[in-house]
């Protein structure tokens, strides 16, 4: 939103194509305009009047040339041209195995959160929140807000990480007014470091917990488990239009772009740092796609203080040996192909394990076990490969008969 805002105000062609329903992202997803925080209102009303080309619920799934996007919707089969490209494909939760991991309602924190915001009923539900970073914090305050009982909200990191990481937030004064609202809407609700999930039990259905506290466990009732382990960054359209990869970010120069010519990057791909972050390297990026150089400029000592922000949370929040040795031989770790632990102990690269066990080749290609594969034995994807995302047999037949498709529709811009 913010780097089609910005290039739309230089005066280019701006289309902006989201894989969602609205615009607003996993942070913005289902807000009503009463409950909007500021940013989204302003970043909205920006956007409704900017004169850009607006595309929902579209799926960017393959490049067959240069400078040709495919995207695939409810209505079919969508060519987009370009002559500049920011990428801002955000981030998605990373999921660590454990004992009963698949029980039914033992979910993403994120994903929970974003099912309460589009429905489902969670008033009254016990729900134990756990897992790593700042997200925790903010879906438990979502929960309760919507009636959740939440019992317990675990945090693996160490006290010290988090004393000293609430110290460097002195340099943030807007960061401090949202941890004091934070610890407004949680009041009353058990917070535990050194803490993570070590086994789920229930049948059809999650019953209770097993959490180490402090090196004791303890077995907590619950309907959900709300869990997740920080974030990773969306990387397969960077990968597959040939930007290349460092230390598991997208590498950017100073205007954002990418090490292919025309093609720029904004938010979470290019580093974990929080939606302040994701903004403002949005506006560098469509300024710069727009050539508007000296505009984006101007904004680059407010980029280099909200990374420094991004790389305290990477130490604060960096996952401790103790959950590698957490899934036992018979735990599933590919979720969509049922291979176990044990099979993936006898491989030794993602590769073998995708040869060998089908691992990360079912309806998420990797999205899930590919993260946690590289947390547990250290293995890096290799390749990615179109189409990137499932898409129908009628939309690949078109792609593979006709390098146009004779009924899709076309948004042809500058940027």
């Amino acid at each position: 939103m913010a780097a089609a805002v910005r290039a739309a105000e230089c005066g280019v062609d701006v289309g902006i194509v989201d894989d969602n329903a609205a615009f607003g992202g996993q942070i913005w997803r289902g807000e009503t305009n009463e409950g909007r925080t500021q940013d989204a209102v302003k970043w909205a009303e920006l956007l409704r009047t900017a004169g850009v080309t607006k595309l929902c619920g579209k799926r960017v799934f393959h490049q067959p040339v240069a400078g040709v996007l495919l995207a695939e919707g409810g209505d079919g089969l969508c060519e987009l041209r370009y002559r500049n490209l920011v990428l801002a494909t955000g981030a998605r939760e990373r999921f660590l195995p454990f004992p009963g991991w698949t029980v039914p309602n033992v979910m993403g924190a994120g994903g929970l959160q974003a099912m309460v915001k589009s429905g489902l009923p969670i008033r009254g539900k016990r729900v134990v929140v756990a897992g790593t970073g700042p997200l925790l914090l903010a879906v438990a305050a979502c929960l309760r807000k919507h009636g959740a009982d939440i019992p317990l909200i675990c945090e693996q990191a160490s006290r010290g990480s988090l004393a000293r990481f609430s110290m460097s937030l002195l340099n943030h004064p807007k960061k401090i007014v949202q941890g004091f609202q934070l610890m407004r809407e949680l009041a009353g609700i058990r917070f535990a470091v050194n803490s993570w999930p070590l086994a789920a039990h229930g049948r059809d259905r999650l019953e209770s917990v097993v959490i180490s506290r402090n090196g004791k466990s303890e077995t907590i009732e619950c309907d959900y488990l709300a869990c997740g382990f920080h974030l990773v960054p969306n990387l397969e359209l960077q990968l597959l239009l040939g930007c290349q990869i460092q230390a598991g970010f997208v590498r950017v120069d100073e205007f954002q772009q990418t090490t292919i010519k025309g093609i720029f990057c904004a938010g979470e791909p290019t580093g974990i740092g929080g939606v302040e972050l994701a903004l403002v390297e949005g506006q560098i990026a469509g300024l710069g796609a727009a050539g508007s150089a000296s505009e984006a400029r101007r904004l680059f000592s407010e980029r280099k203080s909200a990374r420094r922000f991004a790389r305290r949370l990477d130490r604060t929040f960096r996952l401790r040996h103790e959950l590698r040795i957490l899934p036992t031989a018979e735990t599933i770790v590919c979720r969509c192909e049922d291979v176990p632990y044990a099979r993936l102990q006898q491989q030794t690269s993602w590769r073998t394990a995708k040869l060998q066990t089908r691992c990360g080749m079912g309806p998420c290609q990797g999205r899930v076990c590919g993260p946690a594969t590289q947390f547990l034995f250290k293995w890096n994807p290799d390749s990615v490969r179109p189409p990137v995302f499932p898409v129908r047999i009628d939309s690949l037949a078109s792609v593979m008969s006709d390098p146009e498709p004779e009924n899709s529709s076309a948004v042809r811009g500058g940027f």
